[in-house]
Order: structure tokens, then C-alpha cells, then sequence
């Protein structure tokens, strides 16, 4: 979706007004704490303040520069509708309570229409440039992992492992990581969003790590699941089942397809081999600007998969008291069938 596909949504909005960071990021390319982007078929607006007013100058060549303070805000949106001559507004309703209602207040001669389902569209498919970045991102972390499991040996505690692969990953070239890196030994990997604690690594024990590193403002998220030695003959079989399913639906899953089926390709996969109860989160998400965009690939959902989506494949199955097993890659959907853009390996065993 174009811009100015965005406006030929059934003549819904005159305007939007996009006040979230991620979405003025997405829009601008320049990374703030405050503002606001309003756009209209004929203007496009980036109101800031001071703080950030020579980076928006150099960095942003396509939007008139506004400068504000926190005060003025919502009466410098509404100033800017009233020149565009927009009545009908499509807002994002990820503000706050208190926020929605001075923009409310603000915004009272104008029409005021949620838009998050065609903001979400539209960032849900990448472009070129937005899928080098994610590849980009993704780089830096499967290195950053290699040089952290190197280091791996008996006695190591879950935060030093988280450590080790946050330093590679800035070292790297990170922007930042994209989220708190998930490390969970042996028991604790049956937890799907464990937090890294002082459980130190025994041999034979199961290693989960969940991570992803940002680069240019793009995500990228991977999980990997391996054992220093023999997880035993339960957890092999576990771990041979989960990446059965997720090489079964990758093989599968194409544009045209809505997420719940591209989901039950790899549940029923895992259900037929007796683990169904065990798998208990959805098969996959967006990735972008977020971490967790549109569409989310679950159980239930009619989105539609279209071409250049950005989506994870990361089917799971936990047992409390024994471990859990999830490998997780990042797909880029074609037409015909999907492009993995994750390259480490799924060892087992190291």
C-alpha cells in the first residue's frame, strides 16, 4: 500500500495524524521521543521540538518541518488540519488515556476515526530497502551468537550467556538489541519468555536463546534451541518434532494463504506427533520497525498473507520440568512459496 493508496481506503480520511514513535519513525526515518506526523493527500507534516529540530532538517527532505513544544502540540496538529481542509482524521488508538483526551479535546471540530488497521496495512508489507535492513539485522545477530556459544562451557550463568550475546551484538554493529534476549537453561527453557537468571549450565542441559538486534531502526528475531552434550532421548525427540513442523510449513506457506492456516500447517503437524498440548503460543508474527508488527500468524486470524510481508516461523513445544524446544526463522513471503532470510544452523548438539 502506497501513501496514496491510503486515501483511496473507501474516502474514510481526509488526514491522519500519527503521534506513536514507531509510526513517526516509519514515515520520517528520524528516531524521536516527541512529535507528531500528519499527512494529507496534498501535505505532509513532521512537528517536533527543539531537541530535535537540525536532525528532522537534514534527515527529513519530503515533510515541512514544524517546531513546537509539549504544550502546543495537539493546537499545532489542529492548525495544520485547518489549513489542509481535512474534516474526516484517522488517529492511532495506541495513545494513553490522558493523551487521547487532549487530542480529543484539541481535534473537536474534526471527525476523529481510528485508522491502526490501514497505518498497520501498510507497514506490514516492506519495502526492498526495509527487507535489506532486517536481513542486515539478522547478520549481526546469527554472528553475535556464534561468538557467544564459543564461550559456552559447564558452570555459566544464563545472564553471562544474555551478556555475551548483547555485547556481540552492539559490538556487531547493532543499533540496539530488539528486545531483552531470552537464555534459558534445562527446565527453565519450558518456559517461552523465561528471564535470564543466575541457573547456572549443567552438560546435557537444553540451551534456548531467543534474540534479535536493530539495525537502522529494523528488527530482526531468532530462536535457537542446542544442548552441550545429550539432551536425552525425549528432548531429541522434541526437538526433532518442532523442526520437522517448522520446515513443513516454511516449505508451505505463500502469499494468498490467511495466517490461521499458514499456522495450522505446522500445529497439526506437531499435534499428530502427540504434542498439541504443548504448543500454546501462535506459529508466527510481523517483524519490522516492532519487534511484533502485523499480521500475527496465530490460530483464529483471516489476515491474509500478501507478498513482501516480514513474518517469524517459530513453532514451540514446552514440557514443564523436562524443557522446552524452539527454533525460530524469519521469512519473507513471496507469491509462491516464502524466502528464509534466517541462515545459523539447527544443530542439536555443539
Amino acid at each position: 500500500m502506497t501513501t496514496a493508496e491510503m486515501f483511496e481506503n473507501k474516502g474514510k480520511f481526509d488526514a491522519f495524524v500519527l503521534t506513536g514513535e514507531s509510526n513517526r519513525y516509519y514515515f520520517t526515518r528520524c528516531s524521536t521521543s516527541f512529535g507528531a506526523v500528519v499527512i494529507t493527500p496534498e501535505i505532509r507534516v513532521f512537528i517536533t521540538d527543539f531537541r530535535y529540530e537540525s536532525e528532522a532538517r537534514e534527515k527529513v527532505s519530503d515533510f515541512e518541518i514544524v517546531v513546537t513544544t509539549f504544550a502546543e502540540l495537539y493546537g499545532k496538529i489542529a492548525e495544520t488540519l485547518k489549513k489542509a481542509g481535512a474534516k474526516t482524521v484517522g488517529y492511532e488508538q495506541s495513545m494513553s488515556v490522558g493523551e487521547f483526551a487532549l487530542f480529543k479535546a484539541a481535534l473537536k471540530e474534526f471527525k476523529l476515526k481510528p485508522a491502526d488497521d490501514v497505518i498497520e496495512s501498510k507497514r506490514a508489507i516492506k519495502t526492498e530497502e526495509e527487507i535489506g535492513f532486517i536481513v542486515s539485522a539478522q547478520r549481526i545477530a546469527e554472528r553475535a551468537l556464534q561468538k557467544a556459544v564459543t564461550g559456552l562451557k559447564p558452570g555459566m550463568t544464563e545472564r553471562e550467556l544474555m551478556a555475551e550475546i548483547n555485547y556481540e551484538m552492539i559490538k556487531g554493529g547493532a543499533d540496539k538489541y530488539s528486545f531483552e534476549t531470552i537464555t534459558a537453561f534445562g527446565a527453565n527453557s519450558a518456559q517461552p519468555h523465561h528471564h535470564p537468571s543466575d541457573k547456572k549450565l549443567e552438560k546435557d542441559e537444553l540451551i534456548l536463546v531467543d534474540m534479535g538486534a536493530m539495525f537502522n531502526g529494523y528488527c530482526s528475531d531468532m530462536t535457537r534451541t542446542f544442548c552441550l552434550g545429550d539432551p536425552g532421548e525425549e528432548l531429541t525427540r522434541v526437538y526433532e518434532t518442532v523442526k520437522s513442523a517448522q520446515a513443513y510449513a516454511i516449505k508451505h506457506i505463500k502469499a494468498g494463504m490467511t495466517c490461521n492456516d499458514a499456522d495450522a500447517l505446522a500445529r497439526e503437524y506437531i499435534t499428530a506427533n502427540g504434542y498439541g498440548s504443548h504448543f500454546g503460543h501462535s506459529f508466527g508474527h510481523g517483524v519490522g520497525i516492532d519487534i511484533h508488527e502485523t499480521p500475527r500468524v496465530g490460530q483464529g486470524s483471516d489476515f491474509v498473507l500478501q507478498p513482501n510481508m516480514v513474518i517469524t516461523a517459530e513453532p514451540g513445544i514446552y514440557i514443564p520440568g523436562l524443557g522446552g524446544v524452539r527454533i525460530e526463522d524469519m521469512l519473507v513471503v513471496g507469491e509462491d512459496g516464502v524466502t528464509d532470510i534466517t541462515e545459523y544452523d539447527k544443530k542439536l548438539s555443539i
